[in-house]
């Protein structure tokens, strides 16, 4: 390994431990966004049927079908949601009954 890379990597972890204590500006680094979520794990752990599912979160029903049958893949921004759903379900839910 050339000193170059080893102090990126170093770099790197001071940056993610920075980031995970808190202390970094938010502005300062980018948001992890997945390149492929499981839609129809997500999903299921809802308890909601498809159609329930798409209707709650905005998502087309036929979109939402062929993500969870593997004929296409949700993009970024649709990834995002499904993570948050997952992660923080309640709290979509909050915000988007408010809108």
């Amino acid at each position: 390994m050339t000193k170059r890379v080893f102090d990126d990597l170093a770099e790197g972890l001071r940056e993610a431990i920075s980031v995970a204590k808190g202390e970094a500006d938010p502005n300062s680094y980018r948001l992890h966004v997945p390149p492929s979520v499981d839609v129809k794990g997500i999903r299921s752990r809802t308890g909601l049927t498809q159609r329930a599912f798409a209707e709650r979160y905005g998502f087309s029903l036929g979109a939402l079908r062929d993500w969870e049958q593997g004929r296409s893949s949700p993009d970024r921004v649709a990834r995002s949601l499904l993570m948050v759903i997952e992660k923080e379900r309640e709290a979509v839910d909050r915000a988007l009954s408010a809108a």
